[in-house]
């Protein structure tokens, strides 16, 4: 297979969207969820009245208007005092108190107290369906607070089931536009990481809502901005975050699924089947839509295009497509051989033997550190085909031997990309790789 570069001579492109574009909707996930962030700064409480609210209930927010003037955000105690007035003159029901409850877990938040917090905050989604309904769209933030603060304390199934609720009032309550697009790639990266965490039974559910919440965001994203727009770029890079990891993806029970497993659990798992069986094909076109946005770019350069071919390169040799990855290398030796500092430009981009998959967000080693930080030092030589040999351990610590061996497994099994020299790949000796086993 030739991996060609597609452009018309009217400079414009056209996206493989046909291979990445399916019609249906997305199926119902059971469980997601929600990394951790810190928490957002409170917001600076106001009081809005209804306008029957009586004279004294303006009163009141005269002087909390006062308390709070020259304030960035209220601390603790004065987001009490704002809820109680609220409750004493407006009642426990008030359709104001919702908003300054987010301030206070916010505020909690802030202060380290999460248990507290997560009272608050369902205390406010309570409210808001009392005052707005089921699905108003003021749950959401603090929906998104409350699953912070589970996150925090470690309590990944609480924040999972909450995030379930999450994405069923944002598909109930935000219409296309950015802020479904966004909601859209939140759930997708909270899918990830809930896979990585290995929440529910069956890891393969996470990659397929993974993928299919990406395209699902492609697909807003795409009907509003058109198909020259980086704003695709996003979805389509988490695209492809989800077919490495559906590619790589290890079967729980090597045996299948026996009749101990009920239908619906074959189901997914034939499901998952048909996907990963499309996963070469789908990453290929994700890369070529990439391609096609980043090199149309004003300021697209040789740099770009080789980064491109070199993608295309990584997902070939990925697939054991070794003659396929090769010619996609050579194209981006070739495209940097036109700049002034070719030398200097491949050496940053092909000089040394890089582990795959090279994707920023689903790297499967852990991070490098330098030799004098770390505490397993690592030795080995890589062919011109990318396949790792002769892994010897150089330090002499023995307190983390069964992490580092575990490591050295899982390093045995790594493809790499080979280090090229004057336009070829050739072996690299003596590659000295440090760690620090206390960070994994």
């Amino acid at each position: 297979m030739k991996f060609v570069i597609r452009t018309t001579t009217s400079g414009t492109t056209r996206l493989p969207f046909r291979d990445l574009l399916l019609t249906g909707s997305l199926l119902a996930f059971t469980s997601i969820w929600a990394s951790a962030q810190e928490p957002a700064a409170a917001p600076q409480p106001s009081l809005v009245t209804e306008p029957t609210a009586t004279a004294r209930s303006r009163a009141i927010t005269s002087s909390l208007q006062e308390l709070t003037s020259g304030q960035d955000r209220l601390d603790i105690q004065s987001y009490q005092q704002v809820i109680a007035a609220l409750e004493r003159n407006e009642g426990a029901y008030s359709p104001n108190i919702a908003e300054h409850l987010l301030g206070l877990g916010g505020a909690l938040q802030q202060a380290g107290q999460h248990a507290e917090a997560i009272a608050v905050f369902k205390r406010g989604v309570h409210l808001s369906r009392i005052n707005s309904g089921l699905y108003g769209a003021d749950q959401i933030p603090l929906l998104q607070s409350e699953i912070r603060s589970h996150v925090a304390l470690g309590e990944f199934a609480a924040a999972d089931e909450r995030q379930v609720y999450l994405y069923r009032v944002q598909l109930k309550t935000l219409s296309s536009g950015p802020q479904r697009a966004n909601a859209l790639m939140q759930q997708a990266s909270w899918q990830k990481q809930a896979y990585e965490l290995r929440l529910g039974e069956h890891g393969f559910n996470r990659l397929m809502n993974m993928w299919d919440l990406y395209r699902l965001a492609l697909n807003d994203i795409l009907a509003r901005e058109g198909e020259h727009s980086a704003k695709l770029l996003p979805p389509l890079y988490g695209m492809l975050r989800a077919q490495y990891l559906i590619s790589d993806y290890q079967d729980e029970n090597s045996s299948g699924f026996g009749a101990e497993y009920n239908f619906a659990e074959r189901q997914d798992q034939g499901r998952f089947n048909a996907y990963r069986t499309q996963s070469y094909k789908k990453g290929l076109a994700v890369i070529q839509a990439i391609h096609d946005i980043e090199v149309n770019n004003p300021g697209a350069g040789p740099q770009v295009r080789a980064q491109s071919h070199i993608r295309m390169g990584d997902w070939m040799l990925w697939h054991a497509k070794d003659n396929d990855a090769m010619a996609a290398y050579q194209h981006a030796v070739t495209e940097l051989a036109a700049l002034d500092d070719a030398q200097v430009q491949t050496q940053l981009l092909l000089g040394t033997p890089t582990a795959l998959p090279a994707l920023e967000g689903v790297d499967t080693l852990p991070p490098l550190v330098e030799p004098s930080s770390g505490n397993a030092l690592l030795e080995f030589n890589v062919t011109e085909t990318g396949r790792l040999v002769d892994l010897d351990r150089i330090d002499v610590n023995e307190d983390n031997e069964g992490k580092v061996n575990r490591l050295m497994r899982q390093l045995r099994k790594t493809q790499f990309r080979p280090r090229f020299e004057g336009g070829a790949p050739v072996a690299t000796d003596n590659v000295v790789w440090a760690y620090d086993s206390n960070t994994w």
